[in-house]
């Protein structure tokens, strides 16, 4: 069964052949069935390999230390089948937002590479894997960004694609590191195959790889929008259709986080890291990160570039629960990359609704909007009030678990500034996400909106998602206890 873990990477890579060759051929209607089949089968997939357990193949043996190597485990599992799910609503609802856009095929293919090297990345077993995949899906997410050819769109692109090269190199210069410095023997996945607990030799030379360390974890950061690697994504989303948008912001971003959790639990090894300066300068970037964000998306006035600015402050809470090297703010990270994957495809829908069926963009313009858009406001303030985290919704259980997570790890500064840093954010995220569904419902528009044409394909996926996000908070404990799992194995 081992050779099942290459069919999420093949099938949306085999269904962008096709649309690539027979694409002027199709009808829309076709391609779109194409694409929506491949990622419904991508989806199973994963989901067949969840239950299946342990799973490993060597596909390509490069060096006899550093193989193609995949394998299956709790982490993989949580990251592919957030993945999976998400891209198939986003699939769904691009069908009604690009329905009068010529250049719909060509979104679908760079869409399906995307979702196969995504899924890449969630199942390599070693670091040379990761990194193979995390530099493909750099490559083919660039020209979603791209789509509407316009200059705005280049010039975001080009950003896009200069900062993920740039945090990719200080990545690849720990990776030659982490190599030398790697116990020698023959185990799954080569030298740089992924262990528990890490793989360094005893004796490695703190004081030349700490340094390096923390480069290579900003330089991964920067895929999740951490300072000072950020600006790419307040520049990309505005730009970019809003299911790419969703995605981006959703789930692209995740990988970051995936490569993170990968470098520091199972290369490095939280030990070596435990107490160390690194640590310290990463959680001051990251909890900086998150009031940074949350301040200019409370001053921003386009709607999209302010969820993306939200986006910023969001996955710095997922990587403060993970340099916090603590088992309950693990858990807390990997339950806010979730609930926020959710949360914020939901938000980017919602905005996408807005704009193709109004052409509305800045916030100022949405008073009133509610009596137009009625459920696709009332998704956009469900998902709004889960980011604040609102209980029962989902984000309050994460959010709880990471200020627990930070009082439990004794650090001396952090274990009150985490937390103090988390509410502020969280006041600020009421401020510039509930504001816009108060005026939305409540406020009087200046000018009167016109009622809009409804599409088939637009708010499904937003109902699905405004209930994932319900039923998430309502019923966390097998979510919870499946990750404790995990976890428990790391501490």
């Amino acid at each position: 069964m081992d050779w099942i873990l290459l069919l999420p990477v093949l099938i949306p890579v085999c269904g962008a052949v096709c649309l690539l060759a027979f694409g002027n051929r199709f009808g829309k209607k076709t391609a779109e069935y194409i694409t929506l089949f491949c990622v419904f089968a991508a989806g199973i997939t994963v989901l067949i390999i969840s239950q299946t357990g342990g799973l490993s193949i060597t596909v390509l043996p490069l060096l006899p230390e550093l193989p193609v190597y995949f394998r299956s485990d709790g982490i993989s599992q949580v990251f592919a089948g957030i993945t999976a799910f998400m891209w198939f609503l986003s699939t769904w609802f691009s069908f009604g937002y690009l329905a009068e856009d010529e250049r719909e095929t060509k979104y679908q293919m760079f869409s399906l590479l995307s979702l196969g090297a995504l899924l890449g990345v969630c199942y390599s077993g070693n670091l040379v894997t990761t990194y193979l995949f995390y530099e493909m899906m750099t490559l083919v997410t660039f020209p979603l960004v791209l789509h509407e050819r316009t200059k705005e769109a280049v010039s975001a692109g080009l950003t896009y694609l200069y900062y993920s090269v740039a945090g990719a190199f200080l990545g690849l210069c720990g990776i030659f590191f982490l190599y030398a410095n790697a116990m020698d023997g023959d185990r799954p996945g080569g030298k740089l195959g992924y262990l528990e607990g890490g793989f360094l030799k005893a004796g490695a030379n703190k004081s030349v790889l700490l340094p390096v360390i923390f480069l290579m974890l900003v330089g991964l950061a920067c895929k999740a929008g951490m300072f000072p690697l950020h600006g790419w994504l307040p520049k990309a989303h505005p730009v970019a259709p809003s299911p790419a948008s969703a995605l981006l912001s959703g789930n692209i971003t995740k990988m970051g986080i995936l490569f993170t959790v990968r470098v520091i639990f199972y290369s490095v090894g939280q030990e070596f890291l435990q107490e160390t300066w690194v640590m310290d300068a990463l959680l001051c970037l990251s909890l900086f990160t998150v009031f940074l964000g949350s301040m200019l998306a409370f001053r921003e006035k386009l709607l999209k570039k302010r969820l993306a600015y939200s986006t910023v402050s969001q996955t710095s809470y997922c990587l403060t629960g993970i340099y916090l090297l603590s088992g309950t703010a693990l858990t807390g990270a990997l339950m806010h990359v979730v609930f926020h994957s959710v949360i914020k495809n939901l938000l980017f829908l919602c905005a996408g609704a807005i704009i193709v069926q109004t052409g509305k963009k800045t916030v100022t313009e949405l008073k009133g909007i509610g009596k137009v858009l009625p459920s696709t406001m009332r998704c956009f303030t469900v998902a709004g009030l889960a980011l604040v985290g609102i209980p029962p919704l989902s984000g309050f259980i994460s959010k709880w678990y990471l200020a627990e997570g930070a009082i439990e790890s004794g650090l001396p500064v952090f274990m009150y500034l985490a937390p103090a840093v988390l509410l502020i954010s969280a006041l600020l995220t009421a401020g510039y996400l509930l504001t816009v569904s108060a005026d939305a419902f409540f406020g009087k528009t200046e000018e009167e909106t016109e009622r809009c044409p409804k599409s088939m394909y637009l708010l499904p996926p937003l109902i699905i998602g405004s209930i994932l996000a319900i039923v998430l908070g309502v019923f966390p404990d097998p979510l919870t206890n499946f990750l404790e799992r995990i976890v428990s194995g790391l501490f």
